[in-house]
């Protein structure tokens, strides 16, 4: 097969958001391929630092994922899972979290004004962003959010890469103290690995918390493996299907 028609079959399998995102996150170094050690111990192929994802058109990339897959998670599905409701605010765990609540807000209203209706809660009011602070201010507004109320409304959190979970259960656990629900997790990549037991999931654990598919993700290994065959990067495609095959999930 030619290196044009195998790019053209890999990248079939992807939307174009998910191939520009791929695309800028390589370009500033956010994603990269090689040897890193992962705080679990295990040796990845690849690392993903979502905080190098800080220049305008970069955001303008990201934030469209975000709301894209906001949206594609709240149509009904076959397999039974649970879309994600209409919802009130975005919660963006501090520090990067923040940025993707509030752009992916700003694009869920000028970008999908005509799914308004389906998205928020409130139609006329759209959706809110909130975000926590690492230290509770005692002073002036107080409190630990910043941004939108959560008391008595549904919330969808912004996360960007879930290992053990622990950030998305902290956030769950501070929208629900604050009188909050959580009805959805999209995260950013989604590493499709096991966990240390080597058999358990970190989304199904969190679904757990909140139903069945309302953890969805805009990029999963899977998507960049099929992002490597089109480029053609042998050594990198076989780094990954090996470590795949070690960590990975049954899919």
């Amino acid at each position: 097969m030619s290196p044009e028609l195998l790019e053209q079959t890999s990248q079939s399998s992807l939307k174009q958001y998910q191939i520009e995102l791929i695309d800028k996150a390589m370009s500033c170094g956010a994603l990269k391929f090689g040897s890193f050690t992962l705080k679990s111990g295990r040796i990845s192929p690849y690392f993903f630092n979502a905080g190098l994802l800080s220049t305008g058109p970069i955001l303008a990339v990201l934030s469209e994922a975000f709301a894209a897959t906001i949206v594609a998670a709240q149509q009904p599905t076959s397999s039974g899972n649970t879309p994600i409701p209409p919802f009130d605010v975005l919660f963006g765990p501090a520090y990067k979290g923040i940025a993707f609540a509030a752009t992916t807000a700003l694009i869920l209203h000028t970008h999908h004004s005509n799914s308004q209706n389906s998205i928020s809660t409130s139609p006329d009011a759209g959706i809110g962003f909130t975000y926590n602070r690492k230290e509770i201010k005692a002073h002036g507004e107080g409190g630990s959010l910043v941004g939108s109320s959560v008391s008595g409304k549904k919330v969808v959190i912004l996360d960007d890469v879930m290992t053990a979970g622990t950030a998305v259960r902290e956030a769950i656990d501070i929208v629900k103290k604050e009188g909050g629900e959580v009805v959805g997790v999209i995260q950013l990549l989604d590493r499709e690995e096991v966990g240390q037991d080597g058999v358990s999931s970190t989304v199904d654990e969190v679904e757990g918390i909140i139903g069945k598919g309302r953890v969805r993700s805009i990029l999963r290994m899977r998507d960049l493996i099929a992002w490597l065959e089109s480029k053609g990067m042998g050594k990198e495609l076989e780094d990954m299907n090996e470590y795949r095959n070690k960590y990975g999930l049954k899919i």
